[in-house]
């Protein structure tokens, strides 16, 4: 199973949103069921769409998804989104007195340095004639 990174708890929760999808409890998704679920969703896939869906995950290439594959796709998408460690760095760098809040000076600050940045960059890689 390919739940190295996630906890239990996270597990639990895909089972259970695994389980919503899976409408006849046989164990798989298949397009059928994903397009009811994204119906109810207020989506209006088409067979194709729900096809190329299924098929993004659909390792095994039996047209159906199982927990495994939908727990491997699960699990990717969590790795993939950045970490809060990450997110509260990156807004340090906004807020520049330590607040906790980014204001308008603050912001603009960054922004004339992005600027300033931006410009001599762009002045670097500009071809000559």
């Amino acid at each position: 199973m390919a739940s190295d990174q996630l906890s239990e708890e996270q597990v639990n929760e895909f089972k259970e949103a695994f389980s919503l999808f899976d409408k006849d409890g046989d164990g798989t998704i298949t397009t059928l069921e994903l397009g009811t679920v994204m119906r109810s969703l207020g989506q209006n896939p088409t067979d194709a769409e729900l096809q190329d869906m299924i098929n993004e995950v659909d390792v095994d290439g039996n047209g159906t998804i199982d927990f495994n594959e939908f727990l491997a796709m699960m699990e990717k998408k969590f790795k993939d989104t950045d970490s809060e460690e990450e997110i509260r760095q990156a807004f340090q760098v906004f807020d520049k007195d330590g607040n906790g809040t980014i204001s308008a000076k603050e912001l603009k600050a960054v922004m004339e340095s992005l600027g300033a940045l931006l410009d001599r960059l762009d002045g670097s890689i500009s071809c000559h004639p």
